[in-house]
C-alpha cells in the first residue's frame, strides 16, 4: 500500500517497463533513478556535466508551511517537506547516511506585526495537516537572536520548530550513490535523444547508442535542448540565482535557524560556522551561470538589512544556479503526450530541493505502472509544443 507521502512499495509485481535511461543528475534526475532503482528497474544515469546546475548551487531550505501559495502546488510542497523523514529512512537502507539535513527550525521575520499575525494565522490553518511542521510559536526579538545571533534588533519572529534544511550537493551525492547500490549505471558524457522507431527511443552518449523501455528526460533548465531535435519544447526556462556563502569565525551555527523575512530572500545556517544568503530571481537571464556585480550587491544587501551582525563575516563563495521555471504553478512531470516511452521531469523553479525526492517518487510509481497517471493535473500527460 502506498504511503501518506505517496511512496510505493519496494518490492512487488515485475515493473512495466524494465529499463530506464534518466538523462541529468540533478535532484530530479537522481530521485527518479533511486526510485526505479528501488523497484527493480534497469536504471542508466547520464550526467551531461551542465554548467550552472541548480540542484549544486541551491539554498536547501525545506519550510513550505509559511509560503503564500495555496492550491496543488502547496499541497505537493507540504507532503515534499513531510516525505524526507521516509526518504532518509530508504536512503540508510541503501547505505547512505548523511545527506546534510538537519531540522534546526526556522524564523519567519518582519517589522510590521500585522505581517505575522496573517502568517500566523495561515500556519494554524496548515499545521494540522502537516506532519513535520513541529511546534509553532510567536517570539520576541531577544528569543530571535538568541536562536540566530547576527538578526536585527527591529524584528519580532514566529518560530516554526519543524523546519529544516539539506545540503543539495550531500543529497544528490547520496541519491546517486544508493541508486548505484541497487545496480544503477552511470554515464557519462553529452546526451542527445534518437527516435528509433514510432514507438521507441535511444539515447546516444558520445557515439555510443543506450537503448531502454523508457527515457527521463531531467536536465532541469536544459531539458529543452534535448526535446530540439523532436521539434517539441516544453514551457520550462532558466531563471538566474545568485547564492552568497559567508563564514562566521567562532561560531557555532549547526543549530541556528533559517531566516525568512517575509520577501524573495532568506539566510540558512549549515554546521561549519557558514550562513547562505541569498537568492536574486532572474528571469529572463538565459543560460548565463556568471556571477555579476549587481547580484552580489543585491544579495549581500537583502542579507545586511536583516542580519546586520552579519557584516564582518568572511565571503567564501558564490553559487550561482539555472533554476528551470515553468511557465505555470506546478512543475512539468510525466509522460509526453504522444510519444510512448519519453517522460519529462523539470521545472521546480526554486523548490527543487524540497519536491524532488517526492516528484521522483511519484514519476517512478507512473512509469512503473503501480499507480495510473491521472487524466488532468500534476503527473497527467504532459504537452510538448511542436
Amino acid at each position: 500500500m502506498a504511503s501518506a507521502t505517496g511512496t510505493g512499495p519496494t518490492t512487488g509485481p515485475t515493473p512495466t517497463r524494465a529499463s530506464a535511461i534518466i538523462v541529468g543528475t540533478g535532484v530530479a534526475g537522481a530521485a527518479t533513478a533511486f526510485s526505479l532503482a528501488r523497484r527493480g528497474v534497469a536504471v542508466s544515469l547520464v550526467d551531461g556535466d551542465f554548467p550552472g546546475q541548480a540542484t549544486a548551487a541551491g539554498a536547501g531550505i525545506i519550510q513550505p508551511w509559511s509560503s503564500a501559495a495555496s492550491g496543488p502546488f502547496y499541497d505537493l510542497y507540504a507532503a515534499s517537506a513531510d516525505h524526507y523523514p521516509e526518504l532518509i529512512s530508504q536512503l540508510a537502507a541503501a547505505g547512505v547516511r548523511d545527506i546534510g539535513y538537519r531540522r534546526s527550525g526556522a524564523l519567519i521575520v518582519n517589522r510590521d506585526a500585522h505581517v505575522l499575525d496573517e502568517i500566523e494565522a495561515r500556519l494554524a490553518t496548515r499545521a494540522p495537516q502537516a506532519q513535520s511542521i513541529g511546534e509553532v510559536s510567536r517570539i520576541p526579538n531577544s528569543r530571535a537572536r538568541e536562536l540566530f545571533p547576527p538578526l536585527g534588533d527591529s524584528f519580532d519572529a514566529l518560530h516554526i520548530s519543524g523546519g529544516a534544511r539539506v545540503d543539495g550537493r550531500a543529497l544528490r551525492a547520496g541519491l546517486l550513490a544508493a541508486a548505484q547500490s541497487l545496480g544503477a549505471t552511470m554515464v557519462p558524457g553529452t546526451a542527445s535523444i534518437v527516435p528509433v522507431d514510432a514507438t521507441g527511443w535511444a539515447i546516444e552518449v558520445d557515439g555510443r547508442r543506450l537503448h531502454a523501455d523508457a527515457v527521463v528526460l531531467a536536465a532541469g533548465a536544459w531539458t529543452n535542448r534535448l526535446l530540439q531535435p523532436l521539434g517539441r519544447r516544453i514551457p520550462v526556462e532558466p531563471q538566474r540565482g545568485q547564492i552568497t556563502h559567508l563564514r562566521v569565525d567562532g561560531a557555532d551555527t549547526r543549530s541556528w535557524p533559517s531566516v525568512h523575512p517575509v520577501a524573495s530572500h532568506y539566510l540558512v545556517a549549515f554546521d561549519d560556522a557558514r550562513v547562505v544568503v541569498g537568492a536574486t530571481r532572474e528571469t529572463g537571464s538565459g543560460f548565463d551561470p556568471r556571477v555579476t556585480a549587481e547580484g552580489q550587491r543585491q544579495v549581500l544587501a537583502n542579507a545586511l538589512s536583516v542580519a546586520p551582525r552579519l557584516a564582518d563575516a568572511t565571503v567564501i563563495e558564490t553559487r550561482v544556479g539555472l533554476r528551470p521555471l515553468a511557465d505555470g504553478d506546478l512543475p512539468v512531470v510525466g509522460a509526453l503526450r504522444g510519444l510512448d516511452g519519453l517522460f519529462v521531469n523539470a521545472g521546480f523553479g526554486a523548490a527543487g530541493l524540497t519536491m524532488g525526492p517526492l516528484v521522483g517518487e511519484r514519476l517512478a510509481a507512473v512509469l512503473t505502472g503501480e499507480v495510473a497517471a491521472p487524466a488532468t493535473g500534476f503527473l497527467s500527460p504532459v504537452d510538448a509544443t511542436v
